[in-house]
């Protein structure tokens, strides 16, 4: 696939090492064997094999940023950035969902979770061996997590979990499921976090059909009657919500980080379509009005980048700029769905066909906007981080 590294010039950047450059030159290779020649056979037959999490064990991916006393690769926040950069470049992101779901799964277990539950369950699901989620969406409400409705009553020592999820990604085939629940009264004081197995009884999914990301495994739950013992408790009894709220931002760090690595696909595809196709008697790229439209996609990228790369760094240094993750998602995200659509004008019929990394990333751009927080919600959480 044509590269773009020329025009961004990463490798000047102040923010990356030669251990960035080393990790990205891996990775990229890894994703050019293992992913790339299969990411349009996967979309279309809606999974990939499980022997993936196992190979991206292999190679670092799924230890990544956790601590090496779980079998775990100590990182920063730019390998992340590249990691996520990179895995953008088969322009399925429905295989990153799931393959990396334990982003998100894991991180309370981490924070919150007994040492006991953490030397079980963290190292079974970095060695690929198991596969974790986390399941807070509801079918009455998604980010009013305050507000949420399945319920965990406590009988002697186990809970017993009423309710349903929807939108899990990952929701089928995990192994371990974070399960957002109300022990307690109304709103935000009375949520808690289980960790819940996949095989107890009253425990069932359904597999739901999206728009896009098809290879990510996305499901429904459903939780009747289902016993889970007290010590599956994640931190304490009605202290989950701010469990789940710290996860938010390295989420949305996250996916900003993506959508900055899918606007580049759009482009490099775009570019490499303009400067060979000929109309008129002349490249497509030589006609005013493509070279503006690549143009301006190539300055949305920079600009988003250069402010994620800001942000990580503050980050790295222990801040948390909450209202400025929230908006530079909702940039990250509508860069991607300028690009995608710009890049599809420019490709014209050909973009438009199934098989080609910008019709893939041309359906997903909705999911990016919505997921991890949409849109409106981000600009009003700003708003109130502003004093507004």
């Amino acid at each position: 696939m044509p590269s773009l590294d020329h025009l961004y010039e990463s490798r000047l950047s102040p923010f990356y090492q030669d251990h960035h450059h080393a990790w990205r030159d891996t990775l990229r290779r890894w994703v050019d064997k293992e992913i790339m020649p299969f990411a349009d056979q996967w979309d279309e037959a809606g999974e990939f094999p499980r022997e993936l999490y196992r190979k991206a064990s292999e190679i670092g991916l799924l230890r990544l940023g956790w601590p090496e006393e779980y079998g775990g690769i100590p990182t920063d926040p730019f390998m992340s950035i590249v990691t996520s950069t990179e895995m953008a470049r088969h322009g399925a992101g429905g295989i990153n969902a799931s393959l990396m779901s334990h982003g998100i799964g894991l991180p309370p277990i981490r924070a919150l979770g007994t040492q006991e539950m953490k030397d079980r369950i963290i190292p079974q699901v970095l060695s690929g061996e198991k596969i974790s989620a986390l399941a807070i969406t509801e079918p009455t409400g998604g980010s009013d997590v305050a507000n949420l409705k399945t319920t965990a009553r406590r009988e002697g020592d186990e809970y017993v979990v009423n309710g349903s999820k929807m939108f899990i990604t990952s929701g089928m085939r995990a192994d371990y499921y974070t399960v957002a629940v109300r022990t307690g009264g109304e709103g935000a004081g009375g949520v808690s976090l289980l960790l819940i197995e996949r095989d107890r009884p009253g425990f069932t999914r359904t597999p739901l059909k999206k728009q896009g990301w098809w290879a990510s495994d996305t499901a429904a739950l459903y939780f009747d009657d289902v016993r889970v013992p007290v010590e599956n408790l994640i931190g304490a009894e009605n202290q989950g919500f701010a469990g789940i709220m710290n996860n938010f931002n390295s989420e949305r760090i996250g996916m900003t980080a993506g959508a900055v690595g899918f606007s580049k696909v759009c482009l490099e595809d775009a570019l490499a379509w303009a400067q060979e196709r000929k109309t008129f008697g002349k490249r497509l790229a030589d006609h005013q009005v493509i070279r503006h439209k690549l143009a301006d996609m190539y300055k949305r990228i920079n600009a988003t980048q250069s402010w994620l790369e800001t942000l990580a760094w503050r980050v790295q240094q222990g801040e948390k700029p909450i209202a400025e993750i929230a908006l530079l998602k909702v940039q990250a995200t509508e860069t991607m769905e300028y690009c995608a659509r710009e890049a599809m004008q420019v490709m014209g019929g050909s973009g438009y066909m199934r098989g080609g990394r910008v019709e893939r990333i041309y359906r997903e751009v909705r999911v990016y906007a919505i997921g991890g927080g949409s849109e409106e919600i981000m600009r009003d959480l700003a708003a109130r981080q502003m004093g507004i």
